[in-house]
């Protein structure tokens, strides 16, 4: 028999989730890739029965329960996406979340210590007063060299070696015209 590499996809997953319902039969915790592969094939299903694709995703949502998983999977899995085939053609579905919300202590949980947390901490700081002198906003993010502004944006101390008092990722917007105060701390690293 000639399948097309579509067709054994879909062989592929099938068996896969054949596997996680036998281990559901019997009580047994999926791991990462039989939970996958079993929502994954009852989506394709669904599809191919002609489930309208809102209530597919809610479903798949609520096709295995956080205690039907290995510690971990809802974690490592914050979604689901796969092309199922409806009558009208294909379709990729997304599922948000497919295995419930991961825990607190989930893996790649983010635990904050108690207290405060400076920001560069024993690297010198300086106020600065920026001010936009260009017709548009200039965006300056958390580790551009301040040195390297754009021209329109002027400041009345030197910044040379120094970057935004930002946490990573963060940035600051100056609107044409405005002129804003900025804490700068210096850059680490040798210079």
């Amino acid at each position: 028999m000639h399948l097309t590499p579509r067709e054994q996809e879909r062989l592929t997953l099938f068996s896969a989730a054949e596997l996680a319902r036998r281990r559901l039969a019997r009580g047994a915790l999926l791991g990462a890739p039989d939970a996958v592969a079993y929502v994954c094939d009852e989506v394709c299903e669904m599809a191919w029965d002609g489930t309208d694709l809102d209530e597919i995703v809610r479903r798949a949502g609520e096709l295995l329960a956080p205690d039907q998983v290995q510690p971990g999977v809802a974690a490592a899995i914050p979604a689901i996406q796969v092309e199922a085939l409806f009558p009208h053609g294909s379709a990729l579905v997304h599922v948000p979340q497919p295995f419930g919300p991961p825990g607190p202590d989930a893996p790649g949980a983010v635990r904050a210590a108690d207290g405060e947390i400076e920001l560069a901490a024993g690297r010198e700081h300086r106020t600065a007063r920026l001010h936009n002198t260009g017709d548009r906003p200039v965006w300056i993010s958390s580790h551009f060299p301040l040195e390297e502004l754009n021209p329109a944006v002027r400041s009345d101390v030197d910044l040379t070696g120094f970057r935004l008092a930002v946490p990573a990722g963060m940035a600051v917007q100056l609107g044409a015209g405005e002129r804003k105060e900025i804490t700068a701390v210096a850059l680490g690293g040798e210079r």
